[in-house]
């Protein structure tokens, strides 16, 4: 396992007004990564920021420092931490250029990438020369992110979607994840499952896959609406480190209501439809039925979904603002961000239309009951919070596949357990 050393809180407090005035948007500065030398040849340059106080910080100095003797390509800038709050500012200015928190030393910034921890000269040493010399060599014809993109790591193509490293990036399966589990919404189950049922003595297969669907469409592009405006904020806020923590903050609180409303149901504050917004519902339900043609069926249809969804939201608002806040951290493209966009909502409208191809085929009547309500709340709960502690302590993490795996791992494993325990 790599080490690394976190900064203390006394050094973060020493300097909190220092960082407060770096970490505006106008106290970024661009890096230099790589430039042409006297010969023509490319440069690189190596930021090395350390603290006397982490050990993996001295053990690794030495090997680090020696590297332009053997490298003179390699442009060292070798940077204390304790004795030079200043470096504190370049550090946290240059990790923010790429995407990344400015929270661990060993800390090494190059072509336009981060990374941080040392085991010992033979893995961490022989590794770090191997990336520099990949990236002299691809240097000549690419632009330093190319490059940090074309270092030697494990990766996919995902088409649309890009490249996906092995042994880094996991937000395919995050948005995957996260998306999956958002799409079991209660509130959405409740809705559609009361409106499928009343459907059921028309026993017109035909009219239940339609209304279903246009049901399912508009929750859809409702659900891309909202998340698109959340990507839209947090793109204009740019990567502020108390952005990151607020949206943790958030995701902390969201989860706690959650996981309450598992134990003690629809008492004190709860992320759920109002009982006293569920009778305007059912009219509006009844009103889809009492239509006199399909179109207006559909019409009707619509605006109940538009109506809904703003009770939707409540239950599971975290997961949209969570995965729209870690989408700004990567590094991609308008276009890219987007796609990602459409493919966590296709993920989250699968359940809603397996629901209504179930009850189309069997034309049966279900109702989600409290029990299987409860449980939902519980997995989106422990998901919730997983993902705000990381959040909130270290959202590098969220970029690692077994991560990803873990965080679902404990939220369908206690909600398992939950269900067992509640069977009777």
């Amino acid at each position: 396992m790599t080490q690394t050393c976190r900064m203390t809180p006394l050094r973060w407090l020493a300097n909190a007004l220092l960082l407060w005035v770096l970490l505006t948007p106008g106290a970024r500065a661009d890096a230099t990564w790589i430039e042409p030398g006297a010969d023509g040849a490319p440069v690189v340059h190596l930021y090395f920021f350390w603290s006397l106080a982490c050990p993996h910080c001295l053990e690794a100095r030495p090997f680090i420092e020696a590297i332009p003797a053997a490298r003179p390509w390699v442009k060292l800038h070798s940077l204390e931490l304790t004795r030079h709050p200043e470096n504190v500012h370049h550090y946290v200015a240059l990790a923010d250029q790429v995407g990344q928190p400015a929270q661990y030393v060993p800390g090494l910034l190059f072509c336009g990438r981060v990374q941080t921890g040392w085991d010992d000269d033979a893995t961490s040493g022989q590794a770090l020369l191997a990336e520099l010399d990949a990236c002299r060599a691809a240097a000549g014809s690419s632009s330093a992110l190319d490059i940090a993109r074309a270092l030697p790591t494990p990766a996919f193509s995902v088409p649309l979607l890009g490249d996906v490293s092995l042994d880094g990036t996991s937000l395919p399966l995050m948005t995957v994840l996260i998306a999956g589990l958002d799409a079991f919404n209660p509130c959405a189950f409740f809705v559609l499952l009361f409106l499928l049922s009343m459907m059921v003595h028309q026993k017109s297969r035909a009219r239940m896959l339609a209304i279903g669907s246009v049901f399912v469409l508009t929750s859809g592009l409702m659900y891309f609406a909202f998340m698109a405006a959340w990507l839209n904020l947090f793109q204009l806020l740019g990567n502020l480190a108390w952005v990151t923590l607020a949206a943790g903050g958030l995701a902390l609180v969201v989860g706690l209501i959650n996981v309450k409303d598992f134990f003690v149901f629809g008492r004190g504050v709860s992320l759920s439809i109002p009982e006293n917004r569920k009778p305007a519902i059912y009219q509006r339900a009844r009103a889809i039925l009492a239509a006199g043609s399909v179109p207006a069926m559909l019409a009707a249809t619509v605006l109940l979904a538009v109506a809904v969804n703003f009770y939707e939201l409540l239950c599971t608002a975290g997961f949209p603002m969570v995965y729209t806040r870690l989408l700004t951290l990567q590094d991609l493209g308008p276009a890219q961000h987007y796609l990602y966009l459409a493919l966590y909502n296709a993920v989250y409208v699968i359940p809603l239309a397996v629901i209504v191809g179930v009850f189309a085929f069997t034309l049966g009547a279900r109702k989600l009951s409290e029990r299987e309500g409860r449980l939902l709340k519980l997995m989106s709960g422990l998901m919730m919070l997983q993902l705000g502690i990381l959040l909130v302590l270290a959202p590098e993490l969220l970029n690692r596949l077994g991560v990803a795996f873990a965080l679902m791992a404990v939220a369908v494993g206690i909600t398992w357990i939950a269900a067992r325990l509640t069977r009777a």
